[in-house]
């Protein structure tokens, strides 16, 4: 039932991002939903699950991207690991340190995926300084807001139930 859960949020993250256009600043991807859905699963269910939604993620989105397949399943498979990893020796339940883990796992992410890509010699990036800290300060506020709305549902469900009239 955990796997239909994580295969969902990463299906729906991957239809908004590639649907949607309003990700999109200078020509560069502001927020990677993708990425905050498997650092979230990566935080809540651990280094196994974070490395196996960052690699089915990464892999669908390589394939509808015109990249090289493989590449941004690498990146997020990594980054899914280390984020569980630390999500299980840390307490990251605090606001400021899954900001942090959101800050930290973008910036890896961007340095294994803009790394990749350059020493292969097959592209290269105008400002990778300026894209990886907008995508990461994009993908922590994104990040927050999900895990907020994700923590509260259960009890806002709970207190309508409680709430209505029997009849």
């Amino acid at each position: 039932m955990k796997f239909l859960r994580v295969a969902l949020a990463v299906a729906l993250a991957l239809a908004l991002q590639t649907t949607l256009d309003r990700f999109m600043v200078r020509g560069t991807t502001a927020v990677d939903l993708v990425l905050v859905v498997v650092v979230y699963v990566a935080l809540t269910g651990g280094p196994v699950a974070g490395m196996m939604a960052g690699s089915i993620g990464g892999l669908v989105q390589d394939g509808l991207s015109s990249g090289v397949i493989g590449i941004s399943g690498l990146a997020k498979s990594l980054v899914g690991f280390l984020a569980g990893m630390i999500g299980q020796q840390f307490i990251v339940t605090a606001a400021l340190p899954r900001f942090v883990m959101f800050l930290a796992a973008t910036l890896l992410h961007a340095i294994v995926f803009m790394g990749l890509y350059m020493l292969l010699g097959l592209r290269t990036f105008s400002s990778p300084f300026a894209a990886g800290f907008g995508q990461a300060a994009g993908n922590a506020v994104v990040g927050m807001i999900a895990f907020t709305i994700i923590e509260a549902l259960p009890g806002m469900i709970e207190r309508r139930k409680v709430s209505r009239p029997r009849k």
